[in-house]
This record gives structure tokens, sequence and C-alpha cells, in this order.
């Protein structure tokens, strides 16, 4: 099981950035996946997740209306679509899925099994 995270960046606030988890090893129609963050100083945050065999989707209250987590399984990649960026939101974010769990509120409130990378996020003007 691999993962891999990419798109992180500098965006002023009120902007848009969008994440991609590309995955091997396991397909994208069974396990929970979902996106975490940790910023300096603060607790590891599960931000949003997804249940690839339902669509069920679960967000942290501080990014829910703001943050879309979604899938293509035919490119193995799933997103984390970020609008109306705040300050707050700088942090680094993981990608992180886990075979054993299927829920996504599960999922992002305990420890994952498999993590990819991280990739920083900065929201500042």
């Amino acid at each position: 099981v691999q993962l891999q995270a990419s798109g992180g960046g500098l965006v002023q606030p009120g902007g848009s950035l969008r994440l991609s988890c590309s995955v091997s090893g396991f397909l994208l129609d069974r396990p929970a996946v979902g996106w975490f963050r940790q910023a300096p100083g603060k607790e590891r945050e599960g931000v949003s997740c997804l249940s690839t065999w339902n669509d069920i989707t679960h967000y942290s209250d501080s990014v829910k209306g703001r943050f879309t987590i979604s899938r293509d399984a035919a490119k193995s990649t799933f997103y984390l679509q970020m609008d109306n960026l705040l300050p707050e939101d700088t942090a680094v974010y993981y990608c992180a899925a886990d075979l054993g769990h299927s829920s996504s509120y599960a999922l992002c409130t305990t420890s994952p099994s498999d993590w990819g990378q991280g990739t920083q996020v900065t929201v500042s003007s």
C-alpha cells in the first residue's frame, strides 16, 4: 500500500487549492480514505474522509462547507478541493487510508494504518 500526496503550496486567504493523493496496492472501491492535517504546536486533525464503497463523507466542523473530498477510482486518486482558505488552514496535509476501515467517520476519528508523505499548505497574504 502506497499513497503519494501532491498539490500543496502558498495561497492567499480566500483562495483555493486542490490536493491529490495517488494510491497503489489497493482499489478505491472499498476502504475509507481521507485527509489529515497538523499545524505546528497543534494536534493532528482528521479534516475529511470518504467511504469509497458508498461515497459517504465526513468533514471536521472547521472545514465543513469549504472543503470537498472526492475520488476517481479509474485514476486511483482521491482529492481534497479546498475553497475559501483561511490562515488557520495552514498546516502539513497528509493523505491516509486504512483497508480495515470502510467508514469515513471511523477513519477520521482514529489513526489510519497507511499514510502518504505530507504536503505543506500555507495560507497567507
